[in-house]
């Protein structure tokens, strides 16, 4: 195996056990793929910066949807990063930001840039439609025309 060929196995190893980890809520397991850890969702510009930082996220989630998981649709490489295209799915049982529980579930398709200096993990940069969850959610009407 050439080095770029392992370099390529060795991050998307990584990258598959930090979503494992987030799907079995094993937090611990998810920040010890990272060197420092650094989480990014795009769709609200929240930049999560350290491991406390990160695990009270992951943690605020979960809470909000217990059976959250993340299901890997597509899996491509570039230069310094894995992307990865995911479907994200659960159920709205607690509140995340003060909305009212609806009960509902949601799946949404999202992507995450998983960005790598060599083979260190220095951050994951989420993009999702937040407006498809809150209206799959029943948290806001979708509109008839755009």
């Amino acid at each position: 195996m050439t080095e770029s060929k392992a370099l390529r196995a060795l991050r998307e190893a990584i990258v598959l056990e930090l979503i494992e980890s987030q799907n079995e809520y094993d937090f611990d397991a998810g920040l010890t793929t990272f060197n420092h850890p650094r989480f990014e969702i795009m769709a609200t510009g929240q930049v999560l910066d350290g491991v406390d930082a990160v695990r009270d996220y992951w943690k605020r989630t979960r809470a909000a949807f217990p059976d959250q998981k993340n299901k890997v649709i597509e899996v491509y490489h570039a230069d310094d990063a894995v992307i990865v295209e995911f479907e994200l799915q659960g159920t709205h049982l607690g509140s995340l930001t003060g909305e009212p529980v609806t009960g509902k579930t949601f799946k949404v398709r999202m992507s995450g840039f998983f960005l790598f200096d060599k083979d260190v993990l220095v951050c994951e940069r989420v993009y999702g439609d937040s407006a498809t969850v809150l209206h799959q959610l029943g948290l806001i009407e979708a509109p008839q025309e755009y």
